[in-house]
């Protein structure tokens, strides 16, 4: 174990100046979700690719309507329906309209869109003055419509490319493909995207005195917390995780199930076992692994200089030198262990730029001052108020009291040089809610 005291940005800077991206790869666009894209989309078709619909309701000629009005309609003869992926299309002359579904084509001849409430619906029903001029109803006629309104050139028509035209930018590389963009991608015809994966992260929590939520508690046993609170972590990072089910304080059955782990991960996270006493079994466990002839192998366990979290352990484990990040046991030093080291890290391997939580500058709302021990960056507990600008630390500063980061959004940053912080004053705050 290093007997150097690590600052919080050190540790931070060594943790992903070892983290590379991973490998891009092809992938269908379900599986894409969450994905960052490591390629510019450009749009090879106009979307919409043609002129449609907005409306249920009659595609006219706007010559045909103007000056319709409730007293004197515009009589038109419907010569057929258009639908949404239908056949061709009938050409609307003088007088005529053609019934339009939401999203069908605009029929050739056709100007406008009159929304069905705008007409009588087709009927043909009741006396009125006709605007159509005299003849014969067309062969193949369905009817007469009575328009009460008129409509300008392009009115409730999706005008072709009005989305996005041909050559134009999508998406950029670099973006995380969520359920608009994937939508977007789907629009412009692709089935497949290359990206780089989300990251499989396993969590993994040790300690005898574990037991699983839903089995009953026996002397001196408390519920495991920390595996289910990382893996759910992981998951909001943009990771895939997969919790693995508590290990007891045995060095050799600890070693093993992370070998078997190995398999599926890219990053490994432990939480517990990394401290100073007789059964840290994670230390223990890890302490002499690693591939003497790569620089850098092996975990590395070392103390910082902050509060909650000061025991933690990085390196890398197995052929494929799998990035692995050891925190310590209890639940809000492990959680807030993960917001600063662990979910940069699964951000670095999806490749994003911007990998920590977003921070602010707010006004300390508290009856009394908040301290903190000289030379240590204590992260304190809070709720955050966007609007005042202020935050409320919630509970104290116990590393086991997991009620109130429940309750928390963000976390109250004082730095090592700072012993007390009074009321009122300004403080950094990281956003974690």
């Amino acid at each position: 174990m290093s007997s150097t005291i690590w600052s919080v940005d050190d540790h931070l800077e060594d943790i992903l100046g070892a983290i590379r991206p991973l490998d891009p790869i092809e992938l269908q666009l379900p599986d894409a979700q969450g994905c960052v894209l490591v390629e510019d989309i450009t749009v090879p078709v106009a979307l919409p690719p043609f002129d449609n619909s907005s409306m249920d309701g009659y595609a006219v000629r706007t010559a045909d309507v103007a000056g319709a009005s409730e007293e004197f309609p515009a009589v038109l003869t419907v010569i057929g329906d258009v639908a949404a992926g239908s056949g061709p299309l009938p050409t609307v002359g003088p007088g005529e309209a053609a019934r339009i579904m939401t999203g069908a084509p605009l029929p050739p001849g056709a100007e406008a869109v009159v929304p069905v409430e705008w007409t009588d619906g087709g009927t043909g029903g009741g006396a009125a003055t006709t605007m159509r001029p005299a003849g014969q109803t067309p062969e193949g006629a369905s009817g007469e419509v009575r328009v009460h309104r008129p409509a300008e050139a392009g009115a409730h028509v999706r005008s072709r490319g009005s989305d996005v035209q041909a050559g134009d930018m999508a998406l950029e590389a670099g973006t995380v493909l969520g359920p608009p963009q994937i939508g977007l991608l789907a629009a412009i015809g692709r089935g497949t995207v290359r990206v780089r994966p989300r990251p499989r992260v396993v969590v993994l929590s040790t300690g005898s005195e574990l037991v699983q939520p839903g089995e009953a508690l026996g002397e001196g046993q408390i519920y495991d917390s920390n595996s289910y609170a990382l893996c759910a972590a992981a998951r909001d990072a943009g990771a895939l995780s997969y919790r693995v089910g508590a290990v007891t304080d045995d060095a050799e059955t600890l070693r093993a199930t992370i070998e078997d782990q190995l398999i599926r991960a890219d990053l490994l996270v432990t939480t517990g076992g990394v401290s100073v006493g007789a059964y840290d079994v994670v230390k223990e466990a890890l302490s002499s692994v690693g591939d003497e002839d790569v620089p850098g192998s092996g975990i590395d366990f070392r103390k910082l200089a902050m509060q909650p979290g000061k025991p933690q352990g990085f390196g890398s484990i197995g052929p494929e030198h799998t990035p692995l990040l050891a925190l310590p046991g209890n639940p809000v030093s492990s959680y807030v262990s993960f917001e600063l080291f662990v979910r940069p890290a699964i951000r670095a391997l999806m490749g994003l730029k911007d990998v920590q939580r977003p921070k602010a500058r707010a006004v300390l709302k508290t009856d009394k001052a908040l301290t903190s021990p000289d030379g240590k960056r204590q992260f304190l507990r809070g709720t955050y108020d966007a609007g005042s600008g202020t935050v409320s630390p919630v509970g104290g500063s116990g590393s086991h009291l997991i009620a109130a980061l429940a309750h928390a959004d963000c976390l109250i940053v004082v730095p090592e040089t700072d012993t007390s912080v009074e009321p009122g004053a300004d403080v950094e705050v990281v956003l974690i809610g």
